[in-house]
């Protein structure tokens, strides 16, 4: 058994680790991998075209995400299970190497302001009641719901059945999250954004503190490690030579490098961190207001950018054209390694968890300021406060979801599993 969900592989992120296990990996599906290069061709020639040269950019973006989320399944949701359940802590670890890359990468970026044809700003949000409720409610949803927002869209682009539930969920919450976010954010008390390069330390010490924060972090978990005596992980089979580049699993540093160095390129290229559920909201209002529901009115909406996203058309949209690109990117990988497969029948309670954990973390991103990629990564990656309370929050979360799995029927890991 391992920390994937054993009702079926498709209730959430696989497992990662930096060991391969040795294998042969199968055919690549041909036909799977020119449809998915069609779709992928077509959607970036509509995107050039509504959007322009830099949406273009941000889609192709998109696919390399996708490509490196895949080959390194490298997990959100997984990494924090494996700490809290069995004292694992290899995934989380990958993440501190993620979080110190980005860090490193931004400060240059944002102290000299080197963007393309923009000024980039950093992901940088109040310290406030709403960051601390929603991180909370994002870690309980991706431990019911089996992914985060990452994940996601990388788990549906492979074919992973379960997790379009969760998606669909993710787009209601993000919803419902944008109808109280005025709630949220202007009554509740809110604190002032705060970011560690904005004080004395400058850009300089607010990345020294950074490193030694996340230094710290990653000696912790092999504290954990040495007193809980965590299972070891599984990995996929990977190919062999120069195929495994294209068709195998990569080692776990390589994908925290690779999505490091693609936020800190979505940084200049877009002028802002990588995000993703912001999609979502669109997404879900898009459909809401064909509905008949005046969401324009809403708190959420009322702000001029966010009212001329509204506006606009979905492919001038950044954020969702780095979602769909992560989506095909994944397929393309998918299918590229002979793995795509469509889970035709799921069980039920794995559905009803898979639409909760959605909700959940919908609605927690959009009162968050942002999930595991916007507030987690990117807030973190630009020195502010709220991504350090998020991350303590969503571990919280962590605990109470794997609490609250048993409630609907899923398995919770033990420290007797076989891996994670």
């Amino acid at each position: 058994m391992s920390l994937r969900d054993p009702e079926t592989v498709a209730v959430t992120e696989p497992s990662t680790t930096e060991t391969d296990t040795t294998g042969t990996s199968p055919p690549a599906q041909r036909k799977v991998l020119t449809i998915g290069g069609v779709l992928a061709v077509a959607l970036g020639v509509a995107t050039a075209a509504v959007g322009g040269w830099r949406m273009a950019v941000l889609y192709a973006i998109g696919l390399a995400f996708g490509l490196v989320l895949f080959h390194a399944r490298f997990g959100f949701t997984s990494a924090w299970r494996q700490l809290v359940a069995v004292g694992q802590g290899k995934a989380l670890r990958a993440h501190m190497l993620m979080l110190a890359v980005a860090a490193a990468l931004f400060a240059p970026i944002l102290s000299a302001g080197l963007g393309l044809g923009t000024t980039p700003e950093g992901s940088v949000s109040p310290v406030s009641i709403s960051v601390v409720v929603g991180a909370f409610l994002f870690g309980l949803g991706m431990q019911v719901g089996g992914s985060c927002a990452s994940g996601t869209l990388y788990n549906v682009g492979g074919g992973q059945t379960a997790i379009v539930f969760t998606l669909v969920g993710f787009i209601v919450g993000a919803v419902l999250g944008a109808w109280h976010f005025a709630f949220w954010t202007s009554t509740l008390p809110s604190g002032p954004e705060i970011s560690l390069a904005r004080t004395p330390l400058g850009y300089g010490g607010a990345l020294a503190a950074t490193l030694a924060v996340l230094g710290l972090i990653a000696a912790g978990t092999l504290v954990v490690a040495r007193r809980k005596q965590p299972p070891r992980l599984s990995r996929p089979p990977a190919a062999a030579g120069l195929a495994r580049a294209v068709r195998g699993s990569w080692p776990l540093w390589v994908g925290a490098v690779g999505l490091a160095v693609l936020n800190a390129l979505t940084l200049v290229v877009k002028g802002k961190a990588w995000g993703i559920t912001s999609a979502f909201t669109l997404w879900g209002s898009k459909v809401a207001q064909a509905a008949g529901v005046d969401v324009a009115d809403w708190g959420y909406w009322s702000s001029p950018d966010n009212a001329a996203t509204l506006a606009g058309p979905v492919l001038a949209h950044g954020t969702s054209v780095m979602d769909f690109g992560i989506i095909l990117g994944a397929f393309l990988a998918a299918a590229a390694g002979g793995v795509f497969v469509l889970h035709r029948r799921v069980p039920r309670k794995v559905v009803v968890g898979a639409i909760i954990g959605g909700i959940l973390m919908g609605y927690g991103a959009r009162i968050a300021y942002g999930c595991n990629i916007g507030a987690y990564f990117a807030g973190i990656a630009s020195f502010s406060l709220h991504g350090w309370l998020w991350a303590v929050m969503a571990i919280i979360g962590t605990y109470a979801g794997l609490k609250a799995r048993p409630l609907i029927g899923l398995a919770v890991p033990k420290r007797t599993d076989s891996s994670c």
